[in-house]
């Protein structure tokens, strides 16, 4: 097969070096050119038409934030990776990136003790999301467990009998393209009359900075989780990076109770325990959503739901930059509705109501 065409940008010639000899060690992949700035990206881009894009952000001339902004204005599509440090400005300018049409991000090393175990930690990252993000790339991702054919066979599960108590909680999970996934969900959503809790793969610092751009976007109350805190209706807690989230019944409330576990698929925080303590808390009373990611992190817990009379609805493929997480839920047929992005909010307040403006709120006790 035709390998995968990448083009690396960075000013840094250590890194293009670095970026380059990892990349071109795997035998599906192939580096066809480099840059020094976001303006030689645009200008190599429009002549070596590679197949994805790997971007520093901060460069003379033109950063790698303009130069994604640039790309999309000109009606490209190419997948563009982003270089990013494990920083709280860092943290932002990725943010940033994303919302500007970049696809994914990789952190660069830091506080590593050897060069080796830095292009390691690179390449773990970096070539898969590289091999998810071009269709049709050689070794491309399967969700582990589920069984890869040609077209993935989309089974809708019926409709589960509505609990007599109604929904309680809406849990959400996603990843690769997630954050501009949940963006524009959030911003298309009323004020719902049950919390809304969410795991995105993100590392730390990430998770904080994401939680605070969308609470300024928009009118709903959305927070980085805490231990502890008690999930109340009509607000919407992410899971901090690198800590797994659970929720929980105690005295009459659902409470957020954060851990450091192992990884679940390779995840903390991983989708699958959100989803597995919400039915275990909940029963029935659970609405799950998957979002586009890579990997099927989130199947299992699906099932786990779906086991205690709970529903499952996700995002489809074409709207999805990776169909990874969702596309797992729905060859398993633990999906009741499939449904592009742009469906998703209606069908969620369809499901839950708004919040009214008198009487108790649905969640409000359990």
């Amino acid at each position: 097969m035709t390998p995968i065409r990448v083009l690396v940008v960075d000013d840094s010639v250590v890194i293009r070096k670095l970026v380059s000899d990892l990349l071109s060690a795997d035998p599906d992949i192939e580096v066809v050119g480099t840059a020094v700035n976001g303006r030689a990206a645009l200008q190599k881009a429009a002549t070596l038409k590679p197949d994805l894009i790997t971007m520093d952000i901060e460069m003379p001339e033109l950063d790698g934030i303009e130069a994604v902004r640039q790309l999309r204005a000109s009606g490209s599509r190419i997948p563009v990776i982003m270089f990013s440090t494990l920083t709280e400005r860092g943290a932002t300018a990725t943010l940033d990136a994303l919302a500007a049409g970049a696809s994914d991000y990789v952190p660069k090393p830091a506080n590593v003790g050897s060069v080796g175990r830095s292009i390691e930690q690179v390449r773990e990252s970096l070539i898969p999301r590289i091999k998810s993000l071009v269709p049709g790339s050689p070794s491309r991702l399967r969700p582990v467990g589920v069984t890869p054919v040609a077209k993935p066979q989309v089974v809708r599960r019926a409709a589960a009998p509505r609990p007599a108590g109604g929904c309680r909680l809406v849990a959400i999970g996603s990843s690769t393209g997630g954050p501009e996934a949940l963006s524009k969900l959030l911003g298309q959503l009323p004020l719902l009359s049950v919390p809304v809790a969410v795991v995105q793969h993100m590392p730390p610092i990430f998770t904080l900075q994401f939680a605070r751009r969308l609470d300024r976007l928009y009118g709903v109350e959305v927070s980085e989780a805490t231990d502890g805190q008690v999930l109340r209706p009509g607000t919407v807690c992410i899971a901090p990076g690198d800590h797994h989230l659970e929720v929980r019944r105690e005295a009459g409330q659902l409470v957020a109770r954060l851990h450091q576990q192992p990884p679940e698929n390779f995840c903390r925080p991983a989708v699958d325990v959100l989803f597995r303590s919400a039915a275990t808390a909940l029963g029935g009373s659970v609405l799950g959503v998957v979002l586009t990611g890579m990997g099927s992190d989130g199947c299992r817990g699906a099932r786990d739901i779906v086991d205690r009379g709970g529903s499952l609805i996700v995002q489809d493929e074409a709207s999805s930059v990776v169909w990874g997480m969702p596309g797992a839920v729905a060859g398993a047929g633990l999906a009741e509705e499939i449904l592009p992005l742009g469906e998703l909010a209606t069908e969620i307040v369809r499901r839950v109501p708004q919040l009214a403006s008198g009487g108790s709120p649905l969640g409000a006790r359990l």
